[in-house]
């Protein structure tokens, strides 16, 4: 509970830090007294909240799809970025603005769904057929997939010369973030209310498939209901957000040092740190070279990888 207490007090924190910086001058102030003129009201309502709620709703969900992946691979070295479900979901946005370029943004968060969907049975269907799965070839498997289907998603934009617009769309941002621009993102926080409510069942199916059935559980119901949410988690940020590296690995795995492998318990630490990982890295992308931007995923590509490495330096030395 103390852990609890303390990370919701550090993401309020660091909302109020998020809302009140930026390059447009706007006084927080001045808005709570009613002082504020019609343009800092305009920055607050139609830019700063919009984009501080997208922070916390894509944090939080990616967290919390880091878990859920893990729990349903049994392997703590797995999150969608790493196992070829982010990539695919980038396919599908590809694929809809190339073939579809009309659709709405609801429709091509449709379609990059259906593609982390058809990424995630790709990645279940090469795991189960391994016959011993070592904690270090699981994630090897994912980096694989992951680097076969960017580079399919590489070809086909080469051939219609949208390399930058891909890489502008995978990279995790947030400066486009407007009001009616990530309203999209509270299909992700039904998502990590799902989660919530079987979490117990995610964490008996977590224990593998023999203990799951023999306690009435069906394992690959409970599997794909789990897979279900991290694609759709995956296929909705990655439309709107972009990617973000390393938050679904490291946020769990940290948790479960502190609250153990309990699901219910562990996740709603796992969302506040999610959100709090992203706000940081967002906050340090908009003042390090104010007043232009660094992209959050870059920070939280070095961020992310100096964690991981003292996380794996850590549990080698343990």
């Amino acid at each position: 509970m103390l852990w609890l207490g303390g990370a919701t007090l550090a993401v309020l924190i660091l909302v109020f830090v998020s809302i009140v910086t930026g390059a447009a001058k706007m006084s927080l102030g001045q808005v709570l007294t009613g002082q504020a003129d019609l343009d800092q009201l305009m920055v607050l309502t139609v830019s700063r909240l919009p984009r501080t709620l997208a922070l916390l709703l894509a944090g939080s969900a990616m967290a919390v799809a880091g878990l859920v992946m893990q729990l349903m691979v049994q392997n703590r070295y797995v999150e969608p970025a790493t196992t070829g479900v982010t990539e695919s979901a980038g396919l599908g946005v590809l694929v809809a603005v190339l073939f579809f370029p009309t659709l709405a943004m609801w429709a091509r968060m449709l379609v990059a769904v259906c593609f982390a969907l058809a990424g995630t049975a790709l990645l279940m269907g090469l795991v189960s057929s391994l016959r011993y799965r070592d904690p270090i070839v699981v994630p090897l498997l994912g980096i694989v997939l992951s680097g076969i289907i960017g580079a399919a998603s590489t070809f086909l934009a080469w051939q219609f010369e949208m390399q930058g617009m891909l890489n502008l769309w995978l990279t995790g941002d947030f400066s486009g973030i407007i009001k009616g621009r990530y309203e999209l993102l509270w299909v992700v926080a039904a998502m990590c209310v799902l989660a919530y409510l079987f979490a117990d069942t995610f964490t008996v199916v977590g224990l593998g498939k023999n203990f799951s059935e023999s306690l009435g559980v069906s394992h690959r119901a409970i599997t794909a209901l789990g897979l279900a949410i991290v694609a759709t988690v995956a296929g909705v940020s990655t439309v709107v957000t972009g990617t973000l590296p390393f938050l679904g690995l490291i946020v769990p795995n940290l948790t479960s040092l502190i609250l153990g492998d309990y699901m219910r318990r562990s996740l709603p630490l796992v969302a506040l740190g999610g959100a709090f990982f992203v706000l940081v890295s967002d906050i340090i992308g908009r003042t390090l070279i104010a007043p232009a931007e660094i992209p959050v995923g870059v920070v939280m590509g070095v961020i992310g990888a100096a964690i991981f490495i003292g996380f794996l330096l850590k549990t080698v030395k343990r």
